[in-house]
């Protein structure tokens, strides 16, 4: 593996998924894999779990893992091709980036969309320019439009609840994401990222439900089931995956904020007694409530523990391809 960027830059999902879990038996199994080596994470906009479980996961392979807030302890970076630099901006991504490809063997980098302007997020053209510049294999811990270390956790998780139930010997699993209230904005990332996840691993049943007006970007949509009726959706479901998002097509804006869409357990009993998951943080009793998150049926807490793993899977098989 060069780089990750998103599930494209994956050969094998379930290979991937079963060496986390290994991982997650033997933490350190591999530890000599990253000795001597530096990981860079870069954050252009704040982190909790995606931050701490990468820089776990890259001392378990003995890496030393060096964090910088760009936005808040270093220059602000221009992007733009040709940009006469007499603004707020100090410092070009094309002076930066090769730097940092001097100072680590891994570059790991978490930015964000504006939700203002479609064309310029979904060019990515923030984490491309690192990936042009830097020289060395560039890691997403979530971009402008995908979050793909989340969406690798997302289906270790369900393989690791699968793996426990007779029921899933015979069947494939009918997972269902769905769309939830929220007080603000929030990008497509997690939802592009979980859908294009689960038409590349093809062992499910995908549906995806949302009020009008939120559909997705159908680049990442394919083979996906697409309702507007949220109980009908959850019909017999067996994991679901709650999370909210801004319109794509009306680009950043929020077009319903209906509460009938919260997850509850009114709803749950709609399902196979699905396993609730949500990546974090959440807004209690707005996207999930208090019954769910606090409930037998709840993933949260082990999905967020699987970032560990996740990242850990990852970085080593980006260690083993440097090492070569």
């Amino acid at each position: 593996m060069k780089q990750f960027i998103s599930v494209k830059d994956v050969h094998d999902i379930n290979a991937l998924v079963a060496k986390a879990l290994v991982y997650k038996k033997l933490p350190f199994s591999d530890k000599k894999l990253g000795a001597d080596k530096r990981i860079g994470l870069l954050f252009l906009n704040p982190s909790l779990r995606t931050r701490l479980s990468t820089q776990v996961a890259a001392q378990n392979l003995g890496m030393e893992p060096i964090v910088f807030n760009i936005d808040k302890e270093g220059w602000a970076l221009e992007f733009a091709e040709g940009a006469i630099m007499n603004g707020s901006t100090v410092e070009h991504i094309k002076d930066a980036a090769p730097v940092f490809g001097n100072y680590f063997d891994i570059l790991c980098i978490r930015t964000f969309p504006s939700l203002l302007d479609k064309e310029a997020d979904y060019s990515e053209k923030i984490i491309s320019q690192f990936i042009q510049y830097a020289g060395i294999p560039v890691v997403s811990l979530e971009s402008a439009t995908l979050h793909p270390l989340q969406s690798l956790t997302d289906i270790i998780t369900i393989q690791e609840s699968m793996a426990v139930n007779d029921i899933f010997k015979n069947k494939k699993p009918k997972i269902v994401l769905t769309w939830a209230p929220h007080i603000k904005p929030i990008p497509q990332c997690v939802a592009n990222s979980f859908s294009e996840w689960m038409g590349a691993w093809g062992e499910a049943d995908f549906v995806i439900t949302h009020p009008a007006g939120y559909e997705l970007a159908t680049d990442y949509t394919k083979g996906a089931t697409i309702t507007h009726n949220q109980e009908a959706a959850l019909k017999d479901a067996d994991f679901v995956y709650v999370k909210n998002w801004s319109s794509y097509e009306q680009y950043g804006k929020v077009l319903c904020s209906d509460a009938h869409w919260m997850m509850n357990n009114q709803k749950l009993a709609l399902t196979n007694n699905a396993k609730l998951m949500h990546c974090l943080p959440v807004r209690r009793n707005v996207e999930l409530s208090d019954e769910i998150l606090d409930g037998p049926n709840s993933l949260v807490t082990k999905e967020a523990s699987n970032r560990v793993w996740a990242a850990q899977a990852v970085l080593a098989e980006i260690l083993k391809a440097i090492n070569i």
